[in-house]
């Protein structure tokens, strides 16, 4: 018997895209809440209170973001935007406005499905006290211990400066979600993000994936999508 039983709220308003993704949710034992457009999703979200999103942006009453934005005043529910608008700017555009992913038409079942899993294991989550302050994260061989500010692999302390450890703690807080430059310096520096400002994450992260004994290129913990941000694996 299968252990899935999400709700998930599907709003495509390309019919044949729609019933595709419809039946490969429904496949794999999830239950789907089907919208075309924007007002019938605003009424679909607020009525069956889904556990994830699957957001087209480009709808025939209204963009898509606009439901992201309204969702994000006061609810965490996951959202994967699903768009044929591949643009890096819009991308981080997305994400900072609170998306969970950005998956790019045309895209593969396994892809998807696999997103799908990673939100919802982000969000779940993200309400265990080993993830919030308080508590200790565990990411395979690397713990994060929120008391004592202190990380560490195979129980060896990796020591790390203040920022290092904010920026590692912030995106535990966030695993499995795409962490755009923007939200990370703006919770760790309180800062604009300007240039100089997202070339010092990128040395702080050049450090932290020093420490952690990553080599260029290897994602075990810390994945980097250039020109966009960073995703702790989850």
């Amino acid at each position: 018997m299968n252990n899935n039983r999400y709700k998930i709220l599907l709003v495509e308003d390309e019919a044949n895209i729609r019933t595709f993704i419809s039946a490969l949710l429904e496949v794999n034992g999830y239950q789907v809440i089907l919208a075309n457009n924007y007002a019938q999703a605003r009424t679909m979200y607020f009525s069956y209170v889904p556990d994830l999103i699957i957001l087209d942006l480009g709808l025939p009453d209204g963009d898509g973001s606009l439901l992201l934005s309204e969702i994000r005043v006061n609810d965490a529910t996951p959202v994967i935007v699903l768009s044929a608008r591949s643009d890096e700017s819009e991308k981080v555009r997305l994400l900072d406005l609170g998306a969970n992913d950005f998956v790019t038409k045309p895209f593969g079942s396994a892809e998807l499905l696999a997103r799908v899993r990673s939100s919802l294991r982000s969000y779940r989550h993200s309400s265990d006290d080993g993830r919030l302050p308080g508590g200790k994260f565990v990411l395979m061989d690397l713990v994060i211990d929120y008391d004592a500010r202190r990380l560490f692999i195979n129980d060896e302390e990796i020591k790390l400066t203040q920022t290092e450890y904010n920026i590692m703690a912030l995106l535990s807080e966030h695993c499995g979600k795409m962490m755009t430059y923007s939200a990370i310096i703006k919770a760790v520096w309180r800062e604009y993000p300007d240039e100089g400002n997202i070339k010092r994450l990128q040395v702080n992260m050049a450090n932290i994936r020093k420490k952690l004994g990553l080599r260029p290129g290897d994602n075990k913990y810390i994945v980097n999508e250039l020109g966009v941000g960073y995703r702790l694996q989850d």
